[in-house]
């Protein structure tokens, strides 16, 4: 056993240190990030229509990343706007579910329709493609259209349980709902009709979150379904944002908010201000890892014009969880070099 001590050691000390990283991941506007790891190996993260490092805008915002750490800019995931879509700009919260070699990617879109009508507001979509990075191409019409931005943040998802494809979406002062899609993924179920999951809370209190509820990202753990939310409040003047979770033994509820006082699973501190909309990933080590976005309190904006709080860069945080419910350590986005995940 002497002999081989020695002989160990050299192999801890060749692995080095865990590696680490800091926040932003990726320092750019990059909001309403949901991410994807495909069958390539790397990990795709899509984002809100934005400009990035490189100074190209792009209507469905897409990079790529090894180890969910350092990120490539890809290309416009969307670069051509759907025929009902062509004349206005606002691709929103995007979402990607792979499924027997397709990639489909659920977003949201304002209507050429609403430049007459100012009632009409945006419209849930889908298009699809043949890899991860695109292009997509959309489908030739919207799933569901309505006032304001009642249907905008799809989040699609497969309920292992069922094996039915749901698709969940919500904010404008209204519920956070689901509605199963057809096998096709490009419509709705015929029969199916949405359900209410997740509603806003009447109050006057400034510092209550859930005044309006949007962002859904579901997914399942230790037999509970964990449905995470974001509100009030993305951006501006008044952003006021953070990360509320529920669960429920059913994809489809009811769904039991965490109680109070401890419901967040995220918010703001003196360095980031306003952080929200995630998704989830497990790493190659099975840990589940949160991508979200955040204001840097010292880079609130990313030119003189912008409104303040506008310019939310990509950051990263582990989940833990206890006794049964999921947080970021300390409720806060983590400043300062921490412990990268398994690449």
């Amino acid at each position: 056993m002497r002999i081989l001590l020695p002989f160990f050691a050299a192999l801890l000390g060749a692995a080095g240190p865990a590696p680490r990283y800091a926040n932003p991941i990726i320092d750019h506007d990059f909001p309403d990030p949901a991410v994807l790891r495909a069958s390539d190996g790397f990990y795709y993260a899509y984002a809100t229509q934005s400009t990035g490092a490189d100074g190209k805008f792009r209507n469905i915002a897409a990079a790529r990343s090894r180890d969910l750490v350092h990120w490539s800019e890809l290309a416009d995931a969307l670069p051509v706007k759907p025929a009902w879509a062509s004349r206005t700009q606002d691709f929103w919260a995007p979402h990607v579910i792979a499924a027997k070699g397709r990639y489909y990617l659920y977003f949201s879109a304002k209507p050429d329709a609403a430049l007459s009508d100012d009632k009409q507001g945006l419209c849930l979509a889908v298009a699809t493609a043949s890899r991860p990075q695109g292009p997509f191409s959309d489908s030739g019409r919207p799933l569901k259209c309505g006032p304001s931005y009642v249907n905008i943040d799809p989040m699609a998802f497969d309920d292992p349980a069922t094996g039915k494809h749901l698709l969940y979406w919500g904010s404008g002062m209204e519920p956070i709902k689901v509605q199963e899609l057809a096998q096709d993924r490009l419509s709705f179920a015929p029969g199916s009709s949405p359900k209410p999951l997740l509603t806003p809370v009447k109050s006057e209190d400034p510092a209550e979150y859930r005044r309006l509820v949007e962002g859904a990202w579901v997914t399942r753990h230790g037999g509970y379904y964990y449905l995470f939310a974001s509100g009030d409040n993305c951006c501006g003047t008044k952003a006021h944002y953070g990360v509320f979770v529920a669960r429920s033994r059913s994809a489809t509820g009811p769904f039991t908010i965490r109680p109070r006082p401890a419901y967040l699973v995220v918010e703001g501190n003196a360095k980031w201000a306003a952080p929200g909309h995630n998704s989830l990933i497990a790493d190659r080590n099975g840990r589940i890892w949160m991508l979200y976005h955040g204001v840097d309190r010292a880079v609130p904006r990313a030119k003189p014009s912008d409104e303040i709080n506008t310019r939310r860069v990509l950051l990263l945080d582990a989940i833990v969880w206890r006794n049964g419910w999921p947080i970021v350590a300390n409720t806060q986005p983590s400043s300062g070099l921490v412990t990268a995940p398994r690449p």
